[in-house]
């Protein structure tokens, strides 16, 4: 599935089961949210923290909300992400195709 195909899918379903999209506000609160929930499991997976009882070490459903719902922020926002993230990737490689690759703290273990 291209980026495209996700927002078209996305898109049809918000009209077929969904009413209608929520507000932008109301989205931009819910992405929030989702990012939320992504940390949270991230932090009981990779960091200090350990799961609760009850919790779910559900990380790839994490992420696909927070793709959900950027996906409709840029739907009812007009934002082509295909395009978005095609410039966005243009706009890294020029301003750090050798910012990474010279920085100490990446080259070696991990102290400059």
């Amino acid at each position: 599935m291209t980026i495209e195909e996700a927002q078209q899918q996305v898109d049809q379903w918000i009209k077929t089961y969904g009413v209608r999209y929520f507000s932008e506000l109301t989205n931009m609160t819910v992405l929030t949210e989702e990012v939320g929930e992504l940390a949270r499991v991230m932090a009981r997976r990779f960091g200090d923290q350990s799961f609760k009882e009850g919790e779910k070490d559900n990380l790839d459903e994490e992420m696909a909300d927070v793709l959900w719902v950027l996906i409709c922020l840029a739907n009812q926002t007009g934002v082509d992400l295909t395009e978005a993230f095609r410039k966005s990737l243009e706009k890294k490689t020029k301003r750090d195709n050798k910012r990474h690759i010279n920085n100490p703290k990446l080259n070696n273990d991990g102290r400059a």
